[in-house]
Formats: C-alpha cells, structure tokens, sequence
C-alpha cells in the first residue's frame, strides 16, 4: 500500500510524492471549502504589481509547507501518527490568511488583528464529529481525535506541544514554512535571492537535545547551508518583502479600505457596496478601531467580539473581493479619497519614491507631521512615510542548534562569523511614497530637497 504514490507537479520541488497513506491524511482537508479558498488568495499580496510572475497563492505554498514536513518527519525519524500531526499542521498553518495576505492586516489599528487570530476559528470549523466522522473512514488506521486535532490547533498556534522538535517542523527558524516560501517567492518573482540547496539541508537536519527538550536542528556538515539559507532570507525581505514599491502599493490598497471604511455606513452613495460581505466587514472594522483608540476600552474584550461576530464574513473574503472593489470604485466620478486611490490602483499609477537613510528616523516624522499641517491640502495617503525595520535572525531568544561528531550540541552563531555577525541585528529601511499627481508641486520637491539635506548633514 505503501508503494503507491499520489503526485502532485510542483514548480518548485517537482514531483511531490504522498504515499496513500499520507494522501488520505490531507486530502479532505484539501477538499475542503476553507483550504480550497486559499487558491484565491496571493501570496506576496499586491506583489505581482512589481515582480508580474507574484501570482502564486497560499494555496500552492501550504501544500508545498506540507510536502516539506513529510520529507522533514521521514529524515529525522518520525513515527506515522507523529509525521500525520505535522503534516496536517503544516497543511492548515497560513489557514486564517484574509484578501492579499498579510497587507489586509493593515485596516486594523497598529494592525491589532492578524491573520493568527482567525485561525482558531477555521480550525473550530474542522473540529466537529461529522469532520472526524468523515475523515476517520477515509483513515481506518490513523483516526482524527479531538485530542490530537488539539495538539495539531497547538502546534499552528505556537503553543507547547508534548514533542517540542514537531512544533519546530511547523514554527522555528528552520521550519517547513520558510523552507518552502523562500525558494517559492524567489522562483515565482523571477530572482535567485531565496535560492539555497534544499535537498543537502534536508540531509543535514536533526533532532537535537536542549533544555526545551528535542528540537530540530542540523549536524555540522549543514553549516554552511544554514549560512546560505539565513542570507537568503536576509536578501529575499529587503529585495522582494519590503520592495519598496511592492510596501508603497499596499499601504495605498490599506488607505483605501480603511477611507472607505470609515465612510461607508454613513454614506448613500455607497449603498450598494454596504450590502456586500465585504462592505459589511469594513464597516465592523471601522467600529472596532474606533473601540481601540478609546484609552480606557478594554481591547481584549474588544477584539474577541469583534473576531465572533465578523467570523462569517471574513471566512468567505479573498483577492477577487477586493478586486472587485476597486474596479467599481475606480469608475465613479468622485473626489473621496477611496476612490482617487482605487483609480491608481486599478490603471497601475505607481507613486513616487524617495528612499531615506535611517539616521534619524523620528526626525523625519516629525517634519512630515508638520508639513502636512502647514500645506492642509495634501491628503494623508498622498505622502506617506513607510518604515521597514526586519530581522533576520534570532540568535539569543531561539538560536538553531548544531551537533557535531562528538554529539556536542552549541549555537550555530559559534560555529559562523557571518550569522553571529547578523544575529539579533534589526535593520531598517525608510522611504517616502508620493502621490504622482503632486510629485513635482514645489512645496513637495522643496520638501523632499530639506530633508535630504539634512540627512546628508547627519551622514557625514
């Protein structure tokens, strides 16, 4: 039984074989409507905008986060029961993901609410008998339990697990996930900084001892690999995440929502957008932030009821939704600011970039703050500063473990000067996005040309 293979033709790592056995495991969570809504949600968001090849979906990546646990389970040993958990954990990680990934997490204020905070309510969605019932007879020897669906809602929601190295499979810095995204959004934006040699690190992972317990880790041999993969990481956030026109356009996409939020329930022109789940969704995220700005609102309480209340609609919300919106917006003959950005974002008018050094970044704010106050008539969304601080790896809280012949374990920051070099380093990127419209006003390029002079100053 064993010997037959399902496959599935990848791009990315080619044929991915699932035994029967492993094939049983996932596909009636892949049949499912709430995993099958992921092919309609992109991965690197509005990304495609500026790499055209951008259009892969979280679907895609969760079945490749899937394939990589499997080969993870089998390389370090994990028995049938323990690599069903994983994989299916790996499967459902990015499961609460709503319309552009994580840039939809920009309406909320200081981006309160994740994509995190919904998956428990997708993974409830599984956890009932007819989903267990159903599954349990597709799996006669590997039968679902509440308890072990427990254990898999755990491990997605970085909680303690029995086995800390399952966890690690699907969240640490050497998990299925980033395995699968990095060498995935480097091959679908056409560029080779993610790239790394998968199959040798593979080979070299692990299961290591440490105070935690068993963790994943790689032997010696994998030094040099990790150090690839690390840089890779590096290089794939400052040239593909935090590309600066890839930010710019999904901070637009965000000002949008959250104007035509905030103008929504109390306008006639909008009636018709009112009515769709969508539009339904804004207007409850308007009234929550409006909840959160509010000192003495208990935001926990807050945001629980926000999460049960809005569950239905949100469920239900992808790419397209959206889409739809701004083309519709993009039609109508008005000055809202909703629909002035809707009409950027549906003919492709990119603003203007001028990227800042980071000597002094509240200084900059500060100057922004206050010449939007001078000059009233420039729009919020048509001069924003947008900040892109990242790590890119964390050597002190969750170091990942070397073992070496003699079966002693240390950080790899003893072993690599290059990723002791990085380790817990946070870098920053800064840069202002300008509206086209008014890039070449005077009082915006007398702007700009102040505050690269006074960088300059700082610099040297």
């Amino acid at each position: 039984m064993n010997n037959v293979y399902h496959v599935i033709k990848d791009p990315v790592h080619g044929t991915m074989q699932f035994t029967s056995a492993e094939d049983s495991w996932v596909k009636p969570f892949i049949d499912s409507p709430h995993f099958q809504r992921l092919r309609h949600i992109k991965q690197l968001g509005m990304g495609d905008i500026i790499f055209p090849g951008a259009v892969h979906s979280r679907f895609n990546h969760c079945l490749g986060c899937c394939y990589v646990a499997s080969q993870i389970a089998q390389k370090i040993g994990l028995v049938d029961q323990e690599r069903q958990l994983v994989m299916i954990a790996c499967l459902l990680h990015d499961i609460g993901h709503g319309p552009f990934s994580h840039a939809f997490e920009g309406i909320f204020h200081n981006k309160l609410i994740r994509h995190e905070d919904w998956t428990p309510y997708f993974l409830a969605d599984y956890n009932t008998p007819e989903f267990f019932h159903h599954y349990n007879r597709l799996n006669p020897r590997y039968h679902l339990t509440e308890e072990k669906f427990h254990e898999i809602a755990d491990m997605i929601m970085h909680k303690p697990v029995a086995r800390s190295v399952l966890a690690d499979i699907v969240s640490s810095q050497l998990d299925a996930d980033r395995l699968d995204y990095l060498l995935r959004d480097s091959h679908f934006c056409g560029v080779r900084y993610g790239e790394f040699d998968f199959r040798w690190m593979l080979h070299c992972l692990a299961i290591v001892e440490s105070k935690e317990g068993e963790r994943l880790g790689i032997t010696h041999k994998g030094i040099g690999v990790v150090e690839h993969y690390v840089m890779a990481r590096r290089l794939m956030t400052r040239n593909i995440y935090h590309s600066q026109k890839k930010l710019a356009i999904e901070a637009l996409l965000v000002k949008m929502l959250a104007n035509l939020a905030e103008t929504l329930e109390h306008s006639p022109a909008y009636l018709e957008i009112q009515k769709t789940r969508l539009g339904q969704f804004l207007i409850h995220a308007n009234r929550f932030n409006l909840q959160a700005l509010e000192e003495n609102r208990l935001i926990d309480t807050a945001k629980r009821e926000f999460l049960e209340q809005n569950y239905e609609n949100y469920k239900d919300l992808c790419d397209y939704d959206v889409f739809a919106l701004i083309k519709q917006l993009s039609t109508l003959n008005d000055k809202q600011p909703a629909v002035q950005i809707a009409s950027r974002l549906q003919h492709r008018k990119m603003p203007k970039i001028v990227k800042l050094e980071t000597a002094n970044i509240s200084k900059i704010e500060n100057e922004l703050q206050a010449f939007k106050q001078q000059n009233p008539t420039y729009q919020d969304w048509q001069l924003m500063l947008i900040k892109t601080p990242h790590r890119a790896y964390s050597g002190e809280d969750d170091p990942i473990l070397v073992v070496n012949e003699q079966g002693e374990i240390n950080p790899i920051g003893k072993f690599s000067f290059m990723i002791k070099a990085i380790s817990d380093r946070l870098e920053h990127g800064i840069f202002l996005c300008i509206d086209k419209v008014i890039a070449e006003e005077k009082p915006i390029l007398n702007f700009v040309q102040h505050i690269q002079e006074a960088q300059m100053e700082v610099t040297q």
